[in-house]
């Protein structure tokens, strides 16, 4: 590990000086990726640096030892102790920041919530978990900015669409897509019965133009006028917007805003979005696009995770992670789930490498 820190060193210096390269200056794409990674070597030897020390300081005390005098060489051997106490626990650690990093780390976040079973109870409940991630990114001051909503009729979303801006949004909303399970007693249930409903929730890392070019050539832009709850027209003006990516056949739609322009352009950044998301999941091999295979058909049986409302209970199933705390939970406090699914993450990386590591 002391090559590979000493290697990580001689890199965050090659790093620094590319950084004050005018081409790379001159050219975003560049200068952004060359910032990423010099932030990333910083945050490894933020461990690794004390590691290297340790492992110099008990080099030294080991060659010392064999000539040191009696009180000397107890004094020694006090330290030998301590620093071999103290180095797995910097070498695990330094073995965590040195897996490969998720490329959308540092991205900005689409999240798209859809009421799935249950009809307008789904729908109430796709709004609870839009509450739930709007108070998520208020307590990490991250901003939201609202791209689009279709409204059910007892004030629930059938659809919605936010964008979440944040330097650490990706990486701790990453793990959010799929189905989401409810359970309890719904607004028109008479007779207190728990009932069962779903919404899923899809996670896009938000493209810049630099990350995914679209020619207006590939694209059909169709117009027409917004309409809210039961189709009734909201608009006297062909303000919303319909965008269709002909190459792939991904259809945008916008309607929330009162120009057409700016409905267009919120349109183009989450087409932009799942049309990276698409060439993503191509370079990894998967057999389906991320964001099918995170909702799924949005049955209640794919669910990630089940919020049950009569026990004060969230399950995420993914871990096996129990909490009773739901009201806090949809509240916005979900970092401990967030924290243990992170864990989860490295954990599986690292046996992964394990595995690849073994003759």
């Amino acid at each position: 590990m002391k090559e590979q820190i000493s290697n990580l060193e001689k890199e965050q210096e090659e790093a620094e000086k590319e950084l004050s390269d005018p081409e790379v200056i001159g050219d975003p794409s560049l200068l952004e990726k060359a910032g990423k990674r010099l932030k990333e070597i910083g945050e490894i030897l933020e461990v690794g640096k004390p590691l290297k020390a340790m492992y110099d300081d008990l080099e030294a005390a080991k060659e010392l030892l064999d000539i040191a005098s009696d009180d000397d060489r107890q004094q020694l051997r006090k330290e030998i102790e301590d620093l071999e106490s103290k180095i797995p626990d910097f070498e695990e650690q330094l073995r965590f920041r040195l897996l490969p990093s998720d490329p959308n780390d540092g991205k900005n976040v689409i999240l798209e919530i859809r009421g799935a079973e249950g009809g307008e109870e789904a729908n109430l409940f796709a709004r609870d978990l839009h509450d739930m991630y709007v108070a998520l990114a208020g307590l990490h001051k991250w901003k939201v900015e609202p791209l689009g909503a279709q409204e059910g009729g007892m004030g629930g979303y059938s659809a919605v669409s936010i964008l979440i801006s944040g330097s650490s949004a990706w990486t701790r909303l990453k793990h959010e897509g799929g189905v989401h399970r409810v359970q309890r007693v719904p607004v028109t249930e008479s007779q207190g019965r728990v009932h069962t409903s779903s919404a899923t929730v899809s996670v896009l890392p938000e493209a810049q133009e630099v990350d995914i070019e679209i020619s207006d050539n590939e694209l059909q832009v169709d117009v027409y006028r917004s309409s809210g709850p039961g189709g009734q027209s909201v608009n006297t003006t062909d303000s919303a917007v319909r965008i269709t990516h002909l190459p792939t056949g991904l259809v945008v739609s916008m309607q929330d805003e009162k120009s057409q322009l700016q409905n267009k352009a919120k349109a183009l950044r989450v087409l932009r979005s799942r049309l990276m998301q698409n060439e993503q999941d191509k370079l990894q091999a998967e057999a389906s696009a991320a964001r099918k295979g995170q909702v799924g058909t949005g049955g209640r049986s794919e669910k990630i995770r089940t919020y049950n409302f009569k026990e004060n209970r969230v399950t995420d199933h993914r871990i096996g992670l129990t909490l009773h705390k739901l009201e806090r939970i949809l509240t916005g406090d979900l970092d401990e789930v967030i924290d243990e699914l992170l864990t989860n993450e490295r954990s599986q990386q690292l046996i992964e490498r394990a595995g690849t590591d073994s003759p």
